[in-house]
């Protein structure tokens, strides 16, 4: 069977990407879970570019990594000048790992026009770097950077470039897709003649400019490459580096490459948000076999075929990569899908036949209002209840009312003016009304104020549900001020959060009717009686 190595850079290449700014010990937190997940190679950063990555590597010397090795990464010495007194080399020697990557240049224009030394120094100066950290008992892998255009525009001399590295005593030479240009048969082309050249172990390191850094990387392991590198979740400059998160589970599962255990596959998914919330970056739903959306079902037909056989539209099993398959409820979902989620969700009661019919029509006709019950399954939940014919709601919304006024009193300057939102509003509980009003910061925070302070006498345990996400989309565009919104709320009670859904042309309604729901879905599941 073939052995493939991880290594992975997303402390150093993924860091580039914009939005990205890891703290040591961001970077600390991120190795370990790495080494959990079975990476073989680690790269830390650049300690001769930044004090944080210095700092990273002090730190990390008391790390207890069970199975990956920490990298330095730097680069080879500077034009016309000595390897044991260049400063780059030195700091990497100061990181005291065990392995170091050097990168270099294989593209002869970037040797004459970013360089600016002569192709013949260039080559001096990857074999110099290479052995002197050798000789300082390192193990150096070595990158050749722009591998594939310097390939194309100059195949002898890209390949010297390996050879020099070979001799130097690199033990693996990665190729690089640098500017993420090269197409599969590029890389493949270039992955043979180096393999030839050299007989030392290739690697792969490839960007994702052209959206073949995934199939670049598998090409290459096709091509006898030994050594992958990439990001967790694609994270990297640009469009990003290779995405380790669908590299693993392809070389795993579709390759047969026993890179990493199956106890590791299963942790992927949960690495992959893990990395992604440490970074402070919203993990892309749809990216395959990590992302929410990546085992996902809308159609009704898909659905009915996933209930009868749930290999039917899935090219692997969700659990191999620690995720899970789901439906969703929409104008396209068929019986099936209704009957389906409502197991899914966990409900007590599952809808069958002719009522299963009836509430997949209230969607299809809720949905042609604006409603959306793809991210608001707490709304769906409740049209499945409110669809059982002895459902009683813990309250009901009788009417409301909310003024805005902009107040200035004499003494005020135009800037100390100040904006009121009062919100009224009428609700019954049991046989009982009450009526109350409230002030908010805003209409919806006036409105929301008001019915809690309303239930609340009713159901003091109400006091724990929060708001803590509201969001408004414009659903026709074409109708300006006038349009019809969608309302999205997400709630909790510090232990739960749930979404509900509320459309209408009035912003406020649509508001209403969401946070409506949010506190009847609430009241439902926590039993809750009224005092």
């Amino acid at each position: 069977m073939t052995q493939v190595q991880l290594y992975d850079t997303t402390l150093r290449d993924g860091a580039q990407r914009e939005g990205i700014s890891f703290t040591v010990e961001d970077k600390l937190r991120i190795a370990s879970k790495l080494d959990e997940l079975g990476i073989h190679f680690i790269e830390g950063g650049w300690p001769g570019s930044n004090p944080k990555d210095e700092e990273f590597f002090t730190k990390a010397r008391s790390m207890a990594l069970s199975h990956a090795l920490l990298v330095a990464f730097g680069s080879t010495r500077h034009p016309k000048a000595k390897a044991e007194k260049d400063p780059n080399l030195h700091a990497l020697l100061d990181a005291k790992t065990e392995v170091v990557t050097i990168v270099g240049k294989s593209w002869d224009i970037h040797v004459t026009r970013v360089l600016e030394t002569t192709l013949e120094e260039n080559l001096r100066m990857i074999a110099d770097s290479i052995s002197y950290l050798k000789s300082q008992g390192r193990r150096v892998f070595f990158d050749a950077e722009h591998f594939f255009d310097g390939y194309k525009a100059n195949a002898p001399y890209a390949l010297e470039t390996l050879k020099a590295a070979a001799e130097a005593g690199a033990e693996c030479l990665i190729l690089c897709d640098t500017n993420g240009g090269a197409m599969p048969g590029d890389i493949a082309t270039a992955c043979d003649a180096a393999r030839k050249a050299t007989g030392i172990p290739l690697g792969i390191h490839t960007h994702n400019d052209a959206e073949l850094a995934v199939a670049n990387t598998l090409t290459a392991v096709q091509a006898g490459a030994t050594q992958v590198q990439g990001t967790i979740n694609g994270y990297g400059e640009r469009c990003g580096n290779a995405n380790l998160c669908s590299i693993i589970p392809a070389l795993k599962l579709k390759m047969d490459i026993d890179c990493i255990s199956d106890e590791q596959l299963a942790r992927l998914s949960e690495v992959a948000h893990y990395v992604s919330e440490v970074a402070n970056m919203t993990l892309d739903t749809h990216l395959p076999y990590v992302g929410s959306s990546a085992f996902t079902h809308k159609g009704g037909l898909h659905v009915a075929a996933m209930i009868k056989w749930e290999k039917s539209y899935h090219h692997i099993e969700p659990d191999l990569v620690g995720n899970q398959w789901r439906t969703l409820v929409s104008e396209l979902s068929g019986k099936g899908g209704i009957i389906h989620k409502a197991r899914e969700q966990g409900l007590e009661f599952i809808p069958q036949g002719e009522q299963a019919r009836d509430i997949l029509e209230q969607v299809k006709t809720m949905e042609s209002r604006g409603f959306q019950y793809e991210d608001a399954e707490a709304s769906f939940e409740l049209l499945v209840r409110r669809a059982q014919p002895d459902y009683k709601p813990p309250f009901e919304l009788i009417d409301f009312m909310v003024v805005v006024e902009k107040r200035r009193r004499p003494s005020m300057t135009e800037s100390d003016e100040e904006l009121l939102s009062e919100a009224t509003v009428k609700i019954k509980v049991g046989g009982d009304v009450i009526h109350t009003a409230a002030e908010g910061n805003g209409p919806v925070n006036a409105l929301d104020a008001a019915m809690r302070k309303s239930l609340v006498v009713f159901y003091p345990r109400l006091e724990a549900v929060r708001l803590v996400d509201y969001k408004v989309r414009v659903i026709e565009g074409t109708g300006g001020t006038g349009a019809r919104v969608r309302v999205l709320i997400e709630s909790s009670d510090g232990k739960q959060e749930w979404r509900t859904v509320g459309s209408s042309s009035n912003i406020i309604e649509a508001s209403w009717l969401a946070l409506a729901d949010s506190l009847e879905y609430w009241l439902l599941k926590k039993g809750t009686t009224p005092l």
